[in-house]
């Protein structure tokens, strides 16, 4: 029997789902779905302008620009492809194929790793530290408009802790799907 209350969503789940799986769900509330349906209108947004922007300014996409971008960071302009993968929220796989591109253009090289042979450090190159330098203004400047100028200082600060409590939780949960797919 469906029962009629005030929120037509908790109805429309009702006729959606089976009983027992609406009795063991903990719905959104109307708050937890308006914050989220935001969320997810953001995370489609911005990096498609980010990524338009980088590919119009320097024929980069938004992944490419930041894997140089954090080897331009390091003192020596090298990482180890895995620590590289890491930063960059990649996999292993994911970056190796964007290196060969970057490395095919000459922005990268790879090297076996001097301290041990077995690991592959990648090396920015000067024409990669000029490829990723000349479009950071634009960038910059893309990043405040769409995020940082319609913000206090006080809301970057709260943005920030939220979103560091998020990508917290994110890694222990994406562990935990990962050991049950296993």
């Amino acid at each position: 029997m469906l029962q009629v209350n005030s929120n037509p969503c908790d109805l429309k789940r009702q006729l959606i789902y089976p009983r027992d799986m609406t009795r063991r769900t903990r719905w959104l509330t109307d708050a937890e779905q308006a914050a989220w349906m935001e969320l997810v209108r953001v995370l489609f947004t911005l990096p498609a302008a980010l990524d338009m922007q980088l590919r119009r300014d320097c024929d980069l996409t938004q992944y490419e620009y930041l894997a140089l971008g954090v080897l331009a960071e390091q003192p020596s302009r090298t990482m180890g492809m895995k620590s590289l993968a890491t930063m960059t929220n990649g996999s292993l796989s994911r970056l190796s194929h964007v290196i060969k591109r970057l490395e095919a253009a000459d922005y990268v090289r790879r090297e076996t790793n001097s301290h041990d042979g077995r690991l592959t450090d990648a090396i920015l190159t000067d024409a990669g530290f000029a490829k990723v330098s000349a479009p950071a203004p634009g960038h910059v400047a893309t990043v405040r408009a769409l995020v940082f100028d319609h913000l206090t200082g006080d809301q970057v600060a709260q943005l920030a802790d939220i979103l560091k409590r998020i990508r917290g939780a994110d890694r222990s949960h994406i562990r935990q799907l990962v050991r049950t797919v296993d």
